[in-house]
């Protein structure tokens, strides 16, 4: 698949890469998220690109030489006892201005703990090191560990450290050539991950890229939940509980501990470390507090962990008999249309700014509670502009059978009702699969899948 994205990343690579003196860049994110095709797109001639393993040191090191040696003559012809003569050897016979590439540097820390601290000796010496360093890994936290902590040995010498987050849908609709709805149940399927795209497209469809790939037990992505956890912690059993809950409507913090079967107060730090690496996140309705722990609901943030824990966890056993048509037509097929209406949902949210460009409004967020009236009411999408004048009040709907003036006379009255407005300026947004009014009323705002797709790009 075609390289997407990513410009900011790589200029901020190029540009530290360009320097005279010596640079130690640090690139971390999930696995799957491009990290690597990054990277590549800015190894030069003469550059040392290092794909490390699980392997014991020495093995290690030997595969290391014998690729170094492919730039400096008879490198491995030498055995290295330890990490600090091979990279001090490296760096008195390498060409000034190189980059040295290790990739997944978390694997050699694992067998070599005192390994940043040898790095940090050499980075230290910077008037004598002639190597750009860059460290990139999967596992998020071992990454944050080594270079952010600062506990670390390499805790403020990167020049650059750079988090690869998901894509927008906007370059999802590119690499798969689809249409603008169809890029709206694409991405509620796989997500911002490029490298599930490249999966999908190597099957004719959606379904048989799930049924192939996903729902069958050979699928290369039958598993891959707990693929990831493995980069990032021990207790995998416990993410894996802890976001089947979330996933089957177990929200609040004490309806998941009631789920568990453990006191609330066991449950702040794990899914705090799940909120950090962006498996879940809090939801808090507009106007509350972060600090409001009892409104607080926790959501799955990421697409892909969504669908897996809707459609495969609950279904686990009749998929490894062999059901995989029978769990497509009587499970998927009759909930993807509500699966994808919180994918959508989201995606508004995210695109407001780009679609108000007049003022600068911050991402929506939802809003629950009593109206004015003392009715329950909820709201899909809420945003107020940053110098607080006006307030967007919206819903996001994607069956493309209700009627749209309908939907406003409602949204109308839940604007009316709101109990938050300061004397703002009310601005109405609704979100629909076809806009099928041939006038739009003055005070409404009308949004479709491709207005929310290219704002998202």
């Amino acid at each position: 698949m075609e390289f997407y994205n990513r410009h900011e990343e790589i200029k901020r690579l190029k540009t530290a890469l360009e320097a005279s003196q010596p640079r130690l860049i640090v690139v971390y994110g999930r696995r799957r998220i491009g990290k690597t095709r990054m990277l590549q797109q800015v190894v030069k001639e003469g550059d040392i690109y290092f794909i490390a393993d699980q392997r014991e040191t020495k093995l290690q090191i030997a595969s290391f030489a014998r690729l170094v040696a492919t730039k400096i003559e008879s490198f491995d012809k030498v055995t290295y006892p330890d990490w600090e003569i091979f990279f001090r050897s490296i760096n008195q016979r390498i060409k000034k201005g190189t980059t040295l590439f290790i990739d997944e540097f978390p694997y050699l820390v694992k067998n070599a703990s005192e390994l940043p601290s040898i790095l940090q000796k050499l980075i230290d010496e910077k008037e004598k090191l002639n190597f750009h360093l860059v460290l990139s890994g999967s596992s998020q936290q071992m990454m944050q560990k080594m270079v952010i902590d600062h506990h670390s040995p390499l805790y403020g010498r990167a020049n650059e450290i750079i988090k690869l987050t998901s894509m927008r849908p906007g370059w999802l609709k590119k690499a798969l050539n689809c249409s603008y709805v169809e890029a709206v149940e694409e991405f509620s399927i796989w997500g911002g991950v490029p490298r599930y795209w490249e999966i999908r497209n190597d099957s004719a469809s959606m379904e048989e890229a799930i049924k192939k790939q996903v729902f069958n037990i050979h699928g290369i992505l039958h598993e891959e939940p707990m693929r990831l956890f493995l980069d990032d912690t021990r207790d995998t059993v416990q993410i894996h509980t802890l976001i089947s809950i979330i996933a089957t409507g177990a929200n609040r913090l004490s309806e998941i501990a009631s789920r568990i079967g453990k006191p609330t107060t066991q449950l702040s730090r794990p899914l705090q470390k799940i909120i950090e690496l962006g498996y879940i996140k809090r939801e808090i309705p507009y106007g509350v507090s972060k600090r409001n722990s009892k409104k607080t609901l926790y959501k799955v943030s990421e697409p892909f962990m969504l669908f897996y824990y809707r459609f495969i966890v609950p279904e686990k056993t009749t998929l490894e008999l062999g059901y995989v048509d029978q769990v497509y037509k009587q499970i998927f097929e009759k909930q993807f249309s509500s699966h994808c209406a919180d994918i959508w949902e989201n995606m508004c949210r995210q695109a407001l700014p780009n679609l108000f460009t007049n003022s600068l409004f911050k991402p929506g967020v939802r809003w629950w509670g009593n109206n004015t009236e003392r009715e329950q009411m909820e709201i899909d999408i809420v945003a107020n502009s940053s110098d607080d004048r006006e307030l967007i009040i919206g819903e996001a709907k994607r069956s493309s059978t209700r009627n749209i003036s309908a939907i406003i006379k409602e949204l109308e009255k839940k604007a009316k009702t709101f109990p938050l407005v300061r004397n703002q300026r009310i601005i109405l947004a609704l979100f629909v699969k076809q806009n099928t009014l041939k006038e739009t009323p003055d005070n409404v705002f009308i949004f479709t899948p491709e207005d929310v797709v290219k704002a998202l790009s």
